[in-house]
């Protein structure tokens, strides 16, 4: 009987890969003050948040208690709207308003 069961079962359909979402993968231009960390040229919002997190572990500038948080220095502080410390999700939102 449990050989029946078994059988009975149907098969799980065939997962399809997954698709990057074309919106992510659109080359946008940094602004001026974005430049200086990840380069004047037209790139992906992903390459963007991996240069600059590149950036911030380079200059060593995530918080030491809070690792959520990255403490800005001068040239993030302009990306950031002037901000000492900004969680790593805000910071997102932030870099955002930096791309056209």
């Amino acid at each position: 009987m449990a050989a029946k069961k078994a059988a009975a079962k149907k098969a799980a359909p065939k997962k399809t890969a997954r698709k990057p979402n074309a919106a992510f993968m659109k080359p946008m231009t940094p602004s001026a003050a974005l430049a200086k960390v990840v380069g004047d040229k037209a790139q992906p919002r992903t390459e963007v948040v991996k240069k600059i997190w590149a950036y911030i572990k380079k200059n060593n500038l995530q918080d030491k208690k809070e690792k959520r948080n990255i403490n800005a220095d001068e040239t993030l502080k302009e990306i950031f709207g002037g901000k000492k410390t900004v969680s790593m999700f805000e910071m997102t939102k932030l870099v955002n308003g930096h791309l056209s």
